[in-house]
């Protein structure tokens, strides 16, 4: 039997990178159903199409809006009768720079998303999950377990989920609910292009270079990296873990 056998997952930010990677991976390894939530149909649709599966649902939704993380919970319920795993994965880089002169409307938005966005999904989860446990993984970053200069927005937000993370993992453990963050170093994906682009405007290629030279395996992560973990970790092989930090960085935290 797979491991994901007869399994359904809510993935935020289902349309990027991590999201798609880890709804491949899910389905592969036996899952049953799997609801994307995304704030763009556009992406939503092509995702779907890229999946080209049955068991793949999709809604919009803007995971810092209260009604709308409400309803793709009450979508799950629907669609599957039940939630397995919820995988929080949607978030925000924000912009590089300087925290003198980082944009207010800008700093509101990191935090909406990555933070209350989190704190949102866990909410409207937990009254479904205390029925029959599950697992809970949440996207964080290296960036919460370091600081990283010109990226106040971002590290604040991700220093605040390992602490929403915890409190989680202990409400969750008497119903068998298990919460977990995982932290990718630098992906090869949309979000670290930004980035790149962001610490020096132009020569993206030569920032990706010198972090390449700071991992000691020497590569960014794939999605697939990321999302073979978050597979672990929705799986019953991980049953025994909870309120813990799982970091996939190729050695950059070292």
């Amino acid at each position: 039997m797979k491991p994901m056998h007869n399994k359904s997952i809510i993935i935020t930010g289902g349309a990027g990178g991590i999201g798609l990677a880890t709804a491949q991976m899910f389905l592969n390894e036996g899952g049953k159903d799997v609801l994307l939530v995304d704030k763009n149909q556009k992406a939503l649709d092509e995702a779907k199409r890229e999946l080209n599966n049955s068991a793949v649902h999709c809604f919009v939704a803007d995971i810092s809006v209260p009604a709308e993380v409400k309803a793709y919970t009450d979508k799950a319920m629907e669609l599957f009768g039940k939630l397995d795993v919820v995988f929080l994965n949607a978030g925000y880089e924000g912009v590089v720079k300087p925290l003198s002169e980082y944009p207010e409307d800008i700093f509101d938005k990191v935090m909406d998303i990555n933070v209350k966005g989190v704190w949102l999904g866990l909410k409207y989860a937990f009254p479904y999950m205390q029925k029959s446990g599950g697992s809970i993984i949440i996207t964080c970053s290296v960036a919460g377990l370091t600081g990283t200069a010109n990226m106040v927005a971002y590290t604040t937000s991700k220093h605040a989920i390992i602490g929403t993370m915890r409190v989680a993992a202990l409400e969750g453990a008497p119903y068998k609910i298990r919460v977990n963050t995982v932290h990718p170093g630098p992906v090869d994906n949309r979000m670290m292009r930004s980035l790149e682009e962001g610490f020096a405007p132009g020569a993206g290629a030569e920032v990706k270079k010198g972090f390449e030279s700071q991992i000691p395996l020497g590569r960014y992560a794939t999605n697939e990296d990321i999302a073979s973990m978050v597979t672990f970790l929705a799986s019953d092989k991980s049953k025994y873990i909870t309120g813990a930090m799982h970091v996939v960085d190729g050695g950059f935290n070292i």
